[in-house]
C-alpha cells in the first residue's frame, strides 16, 4: 500500500501541471493510512482496525487569486486526471455562485518556494510484523501480572498503532514522509470496603512495538497507586502552592496556551493572544514550544499543507512572541506559516493544530521544589481539560494530589480534583521549574467537539500558585 502512491507521483505531478493551466497554484497530498488497537481486559479481548485519522486517499487544493477550493478522493490514476480537472472546476465554479452578495476578501497565492525531502521515523519492532496473536499475547501477560495484587478488580491493558506515509507534490514541492507511532495504556481499577478508584497510565513513541517493554516495567506500580487512591480524601476548595508533574504540566501548556495561539482563531478574532503578542503572559522562567524538535507521537517532518515542520518558539522568557498557523490562516494574516496545517484524515479540512507542545525545563530538582511548599500539593495523572481561548479560562481535571507540609510529602492523598484558573495568573505565579522534561502523546485533540489529531505535550515539573477545588 505505501509503495502504490509512490509510483502515482508521475501522474500526480501531470495532474499538477494540468490543473496549473487554470489555477495560479496547485498541490496534491496523497496518504496511505494503516492502524490497528488492541485491548484487553476482564470484559474480552478487543482488535480493531482503523479509527480516528484513518484512511487512504488524496486531496487536491487549488488558489486561483480570488478564493482557495479542494477536492478529495480515494481512487487515482493517470486515465482520471481529465475526470478530476472537471470535479475541481465544477466545485469552484460552485463555490463562487454560493458567494454572490457576500464577496470574501480575496485569498493570496501560496509562494510555493522550492523544497524537496524524504524522510522516515525509526523503530525497533513493526506491530505488522509481531501479529495479533504476539500483541495480544503480550498485554495479556501484563494483565495477569496486574490481576495478582490484592484488591485489584480488572487490570485493562490496550496497545495502539498508526503508520502513514504521505506525499506533498505541487510545482515546485516533492516532499515524502513515512511515520510510525505506537501508545499504549494500563487502567487498574481498585476496591476496598465501599470505595472503589481507577488508575490510568500512558505510554507513547514515535516508534514501535518495543513501547510495551516499558509498560511491563510499571505494572506493579500502577496497581499500587490504583489502591492507594482507594484511600484519598475529597479536595478542600483553595488556591495553594501546587507542583505539578511532567503530564500536568503537558496539560496546562495544551489547555492554557495551545489552542489560545492557535492563529486560525486569530483571523477569526476569537483569541484573546492576539491583542497581548510582545507582551508578558507567564513568569520570566516560562518558555513554550510547538513543533517537531523532539520525538514523540505528533512528530511529522512536513503539514498537510506541504509546509517543513520546525521548532516554533511561542512564549520566550515569559513574553508571547508568536502563535501556531496553518498555512491558509498565514495567507490571510501576512505571516508565515509554522508547520501546523493538519487534518484529521484526507477527507477534512486542514486547521492550524498543535504537534508538540511544552514548556521548556529549568533548573530545580522535584525535592528541592517540594522543599520549598510550606503548604501545598503534588499534582499528578491528568485526565482531562478545556478552555477558552477568547477569555483565557480553563479547567482540568487531575486524579491525584498528595500533600505537601512543611517541605515534606505527609502520604495524605487527594482525589479526585479540579483544576481552574485565569491563564496569565496561572503562568506568572510559576516559581520554579524542573530540570527534566517529559512528554506524552497518548491521546488526540478536537477542534471544538470534531477535527481530532494526534498530540503530544509535556514539560518539566513546574510550581505555581493554582486553584483547586
Amino acid at each position: 500500500m505505501f509503495s502504490s502512491i509512490a509510483r502515482q507521483k508521475p501522474a500526480m505531478r501531470e495532474l499538477i501541471a494540468a490543473l496549473r493551466k487554470k489555477y495560479a497554484y496547485a498541490s496534491i497530498l496523497a496518504v496511505a493510512d494503516e492502524s490497528r488497537s488492541w485491548s484487553v481486559s476482564g470484559s474480552g479481548t478487543s482488535i480493531v482496525s482503523g479509527g480516528r485519522m484513518g484512511g487512504s486517499g488524496y486531496v487536491v487544493r487549488v488558489f486561483d487569486g480570488t478564493g482557495c477550493f479542494e477536492y478529495s478522493f480515494n481512487s487515482f490514476s493517470r486515465a482520471l486526471i481529465p475526470v478530476i480537472v472537471g470535479e475541481i472546476d465544477s466545485a469552484a465554479k460552485r463555490q463562487k455562485a454560493n458567494c454572490k452578495g457576500h464577496q470574501p476578501l480575496p485569498t493570496p497565492v501560496p509562494a510555493d518556494e522550492s523544497a524537496k525531502l524524504r524522510r522516515a521515523s525509526r523503530f525497533l519492532i513493526d506491530p505488522r510484523d509481531m501479529g495479533d496473536g504476539e500483541i495480544i499475547g503480550r498485554l495479556t501477560a501484563l494483565r495477569e501480572k496486574g490481576m495478582k495484587n490484592e484488591g485489584i478488580l480488572d487490570f485493562s491493558c490496550r496497545a495502539a498503532f498508526r503508520a502513514y506515509r504521505k506525499i506533498f507534490i505541487s510545482e515546485h514541492r516533492d516532499l515524502d514522509q513515512t511515520c510510525i507511532w505506537t501508545t499504549a495504556a494500563m487502567i487498574a481499577l481498585a476496591k476496598k470496603g465501599d470505595e472503589i478508584k481507577d488508575y490510568y497510565r500512558p505510554f507513547s513513541a514515535l516508534g514501535g512495538m518495543e513501547i510495551l517493554d516499558a509498560a511491563d516495567a510499571d505494572v506493579d506500580e500502577v496497581a499500587r497507586i490504583a489502591l492507594e487512591l482507594t484511600e484519598s480524601e475529597p479536595m478542600i476548595p483553595g488556591e495553594y502552592d501546587c507542583i505539578c508533574d511532567p503530564e500536568t504540566t503537558g496539560m496546562i501548556v495544551h489547555e492554557a496556551f495551545g489552542h489560545g495561539v492557535e492563529m486560525d482563531m486569530f483571523v477569526k478574532d476569537r483569541a484573546l493572544a492576539k491583542s497581548v503578542v510582545g507582551e508578558y503572559v507567564a513568569s520570566p522562567l516560562v518558555t513554550m514550544h510547538d513543533g517537531s524538535a523532539v520525538r514523540e507521537a505528533a512528530t511529522a517532518f512536513f503539514d498537510d499543507e506541504g509546509n517543513l515542520t520546525s521548532d516554533t518558539v511561542i512564549i520566550d522568557k515569559g513574553i508571547l512572541r508568536t502563535g501556531i498557523c496553518d498555512g491558509l490562516s498565514a495567507l490571510r494574516l501576512g505571516c508565515s506559516p509554522t508547520g501546523n496545517g493538519r487534518r484529521e484524515s484526507y477527507e477534512r479540512k486542514a486547521y492550524t493544530r498543535m504537534t508538540n507542545t511544552y514548556f521548556e525545563k529549568g533548573r530545580s530538582t522535584l525535592d528541592r521544589m517540594i522543599a520549598s511548599v510550606k503548604y501545598g500539593f503534588l499534582l499528578e495523572n491528568p485526565s482531562s481539560g478545556m478552555e477558552d481561548p477568547k477569555n483565557w479560562g480553563i479547567q482540568c481535571m487531575v486524579n491525584i494530589a498528595r500533600e505537601i507540609k512543611d517541605g515534606k510529602l505527609t502520604g495524605r492523598v487527594f482525589s479526585p480534583i479540579v483544576l481552574t484558573g485565569y491563564v496569565p495568573d496561572l503562568l506568572k505565579s510559576v516559581s520554579m521549574m524542573g530540570n527534566r522534561v517529559y512528554l506524552s502523546g497518548s491521546g488526540y485533540c478536537g477542534k471544538g467537539y470534531k477535527e481530532w489529531v494526534k498530540v503530544s505535550d509535556g514539560g518539566p515539573c513546574m510550581k505555581a500558585r493554582i486553584r483547586l477545588g
